[in-house]
């Protein structure tokens, strides 16, 4: 896989974006939930600090989902029964994506806040 041309690499990385798509839901929630502050952004168009604080936290979730689906995928392919340690792997992407989509929230609420002048 070295060496490829750029386009295919390209379509390597959306065939994985589709991979996720279409095998979990938490990706699907987080990629509707970005939409939705995307299309907030459109609607109320903000200073560009929150455009930029806003879009790089939901990339910074959607990536991660990215992660943790990509680990989740490699290690239940190479030890489809249950194990201790890649319990504890599965649990730690489980909170990266967790706490970062928590941030996430807190910050599209100051967000909110701001717009409303609260």
């Amino acid at each position: 896989m070295k060496n490829q041309p750029l386009s295919r690499r390209f379509k390597n990385a959306l065939n994985g974006i589709k991979a996720s798509w279409q095998s979990e839901s938490s990706f699907r929630i987080q990629a509707v939930a970005v939409l939705f502050v995307v299309t907030v952004l459109l609607f109320i168009k903000p200073h560009p600090v929150w455009w930029a604080l806003l879009l790089l936290t939901c990339g910074l979730v959607i990536t991660l989902e990215l992660v943790n689906t990509a680990i989740e995928k490699l290690a239940d392919h190479l030890h489809p029964d249950q194990h201790q340690v890649l319990k504890i792997v599965k649990d730690t992407l489980a909170g990266a994506v967790f706490l970062a989509s928590l941030f996430a929230a807190c910050i599209f609420i100051a967000f909110i806040l701001s717009v409303l002048s609260l």
